[in-house]
């Protein structure tokens, strides 16, 4: 299924922030929880990813350290700061909205559209 690019836009932030929720991870470990998270629907590339980071960084809602992986590679980890989870929980009252508003108007419709709507 492709996912038009700008509710994947739309959703990063919020996506980002409340993996980062459960712990600290390197950006191939986002890459990899956003892929799980979405049973492999959402395919997120590093060029998408990392300017969303260091948005992220610059705005103070993550803060980033380098570490040494187990196979002596440097990683930059990521952590959700406290700016970080009050903007987390906002996005999240925000969504759980948008989404209401969204059940509601699909569970009045009475089948599918119509053959022209649909093209």
């Amino acid at each position: 299924m492709h996912i038009e690019k700008d509710l994947v836009a739309a959703a990063a932030t919020p996506l980002v922030l409340g993996i980062l929720a459960d712990g600290d991870l390197h950006g191939y470990a986002i890459l990899k929880r956003v892929g799980e998270l979405s049973d492999g629907r959402l395919q997120w590339t590093d060029g998408m990813l990392y300017p969303l980071l260091h948005r992220l960084e610059r705005n103070g809602w993550v803060s980033a350290r380098w570490d040494v992986s187990d196979a002596g590679r440097k990683r930059k980890h990521y952590t959700l700061t406290a700016a970080g989870r009050e903007v987390l929980a906002q996005r999240q009252a925000q969504w759980d909205v948008v989404a209401d508003a969204l059940r509601q108007v699909w569970s009045s419709l009475q089948g599918p559209p119509p053959a022209e709507a649909r093209a």
